[in-house]
């Protein structure tokens, strides 16, 4: 339809409840990503956003604490991430600085910028003041600033 009609449904997981106590294990972290594979049907971009507005602040799954935990430490550490995941001296800084009132999830769009104008799903979050990258704001309120300090991670140790 090239974007000119969009619809939502879901494909996995319809059973929330038992999907409610799941995300509730201290263990367990939200993770989703196809790699790209398949862009212009779906987008899941937006899936740390929906797991704010949704698991934390709709329905109360989990705490702002255990929400920030389970977004950033369990998965860096899963991976083996050095010196990423928490805010210490040495580490790389990558922070959002987000309303955990308002943070949620946009209406998806089609765009087309890829290279070769080829399109794609597009979500814009909202509720989010800035992501900082390694000190530099790369997007303040909802807008790209141009700065590009992040890079390639290449280096993993798993745990």
């Amino acid at each position: 339809s090239n974007g000119l009609e969009l619809f939502n449904t879901w494909f996995f997981n319809r059973n929330t409840s038992d999907l409610e106590d799941f995300l509730a294990l201290d263990h367990v972290y939200p993770g989703l990503a196809d790699t790209g594979a398949h862009i212009g049907q779906i987008c899941d971009a937006d899936a740390t956003t929906h797991y704010l507005q949704y698991w934390y602040r709709t329905r109360g799954v989990v705490t702002l604490p255990q929400a920030i935990r389970k977004l950033t430490k369990m998965p860096a550490e899963v991976l083996g991430l050095k010196k990423r995941g928490t805010l210490e001296v040495g580490h790389f800084a990558d922070i959002n600085v987000f309303d955990p009132q308002t943070v949620a999830s946009g209406q998806p769009t089609y765009v087309n910028d890829f290279p070769d104008q080829t399109g794609r799903l597009f979500i814009k979050s909202r509720g989010y003041a800035a992501t900082i990258v390694n000190g530099a704001i790369v997007t303040e309120q909802g807008t790209h600033t141009g700065a590009r300090p992040g890079r390639v991670i290449r280096e993993f140790a798993r745990a």
